[in-house]
């Protein structure tokens, strides 16, 4: 029951965060979540600091840009996009330190089976970016130079996006045989 209501609170501060326009208000919002976070605060917040740091970087510059090439521009709003952003992500980190997705979702066997899914595609991805990390450092004499490792971390964004289109095409053709797309089946539910 604990986890299915911090997963309620979670929906209505997303609502709250997003409906909210005072900076003052979302840095509040901030303080809640670090307090429910405790001890774990410094790690999740440099985790959603690294998060969204080349978000916000990206958003700030575009904004300066567009001032000097003439636009009115609110540093307000930059601070209340800024905050927000990182309180959502802030939010996001604390729920999943928190909470067992699918103990929450338990009263839903369809969510309950796709969160499985998802968390059966994840674990193995993840994997398997560490293990082409830990190939990349072990083939290497040097530091690599800025080019390099980026046409390093181009090609492993290649294999990934390869392996996602190729396991998401065998999951559909393995649900589909098992009628779960098919619109006049009583429950589109797994094993019925």
């Amino acid at each position: 029951m604990k986890d299915r209501l911090l997963l309620l609170g979670y929906a209505i501060a997303v609502v709250a965060a997003t409906s909210v326009h005072n900076p003052w208000w979302l840095a509040a919002g901030l303080l809640l979540v670090a307090a429910l976070a405790g001890r774990q605060v410094p790690t999740i917040g440099w985790r959603a600091l690294r998060a969204v740091l080349f978000f916000s970087l990206v958003i700030s510059i575009g904004y300066a840009a567009g001032a000097l090439f003439g636009q009115a521009v609110s540093l307000d709003y930059l601070i209340l996009v800024n905050i927000r952003v990182y309180l959502l992500i802030f939010l996001t980190f604390t729920l999943a330190a928190k909470i067992d997705i699918l103990r929450a979702l338990s009263f839903s066997r369809n969510l309950t089976y796709l969160v499985t899914l998802v968390l059966s595609q994840i674990i193995p991805f993840r994997r398997l970016f560490e293990d082409l990390r830990l190939a990349a450092e072990s083939r290497r004499l040097r530091r690599l130079r800025l080019r390099e490792r980026y046409l390093q971390s181009a090609a492993a964004a290649v294999h990934l996006f390869d392996r996602a289109e190729h396991d998401a095409r065998e999951i559909a053709l393995a649900m589909r045989s098992r009628g779960f797309f098919q619109p006049d089946a009583p429950d589109n539910a797994p094993g019925d």
